[in-house]
């Protein structure tokens, strides 16, 4: 309970200046192999889903000693436009950050649900010249449907979770940081923890993200990042300084990082430390 006190009081006092840190850089090797240290378990879980009309696939993780016998928080977490659901596992390393944290003690034991969050019939990461598609980006958007109606719900029928909102989190990088921005904050009833890294400009308008922001109270975390390189800073710079004006608690942190796989492999780091507490 003292933890959870702290955290909210320092989530109070945030929203400061651009150049400002959240929290000091994760240490050295964050992302590589730590030798002698208990490994969790990577899984592909397959789940059939009505928006789709076929059965898709997702990433999930499991946490070192995982046991059927233990309920556990369950983190959603979404890969970028050009990726699928092995981006944050294959690219960001995320299960080997997951150990590292979890190695030191700095992280609640999870669960971690990778998607492949394009809800089309025909979900592979398509040809670049079709990326920027409307019928590519409109898949992102259905993935709303998709995870409520479909992916949490098989999730929590196959795993031993806290299937309530106070132990589900979602975040993602890029267009991934905008649907977890857009699904976490439509769906307060859902998720309780929020994080956008680099969300990309799929992200809805801040007053359509939070028309009454005093409905953000009932998130235990919102959090924000973006590296001060990166081309999308504005999208979360403008939600930030939405969220000051009216008052909202959050957390929000600009690195030295451009659009790349450092910065959200540190804010994972940053994020999870923060969860579930």
């Amino acid at each position: 309970m003292r933890r959870r006190v702290l955290l909210r009081a320092a989530l109070g006092a945030m929203g400061g200046a651009l150049a400002g840190r959240l929290m000091a850089a994760p240490a050295p090797g964050l992302a590589d192999e730590r030798p002698g240290i208990a490994r969790g378990t990577s899984l592909e879980f397959s789940y059939d889903s009505a928006v789709t009309g076929r059965r898709r696939k997702a990433s999930v993780y499991l946490p070192p000693g995982y046991s059927a016998q233990q309920r556990y928080p369950v983190l959603y977490l979404l890969h970028g436009i050009g990726g699928n659901q092995d981006e944050w596992r294959g690219y960001v390393r995320a299960h080997i950050i997951l150990d590292n944290l979890l190695a030191d003690g700095a992280v609640v034991p999870m669960i971690v649900v990778m998607p492949n969050g394009r809800a089309l019939a025909d979900d592979r990461v398509p040809p670049a010249e079709q990326t920027f598609t409307a019928e590519h980006i409109a898949g992102f958007a259905q993935f709303e449907r998709d995870l409520l109606q479909e992916l949490i719900p098989a999730i929590d029928r196959s795993y031993p979770t806290l299937a309530q909102r106070g132990s589900r989190a979602i975040a993602g990088l890029s267009m991934g940081g905008g649907q977890a921005l857009n699904f976490g904050l439509g769906h307060p009833e859902t998720f309780a923890w929020v994080g956008g890294f680099s969300a990309a400009p799929n992200t809805r308008p801040p007053a359509e993200l939070l028309p009454e922001p005093a409905a953000a109270r009932r998130l235990r975390l919102l959090y924000l990042s973006c590296g001060r390189k990166d081309n999308l800073l504005g999208v979360s710079q403008a939600l930030h300084d939405y969220l000051q004006r009216h008052g909202v608690a959050h957390a929000w942190h600009v690195d030295e990082f451009g659009h790349d796989r450092e910065s959200w492999a540190e804010n994972l780091a940053r994020f999870a430390r923060l969860l579930f507490r």
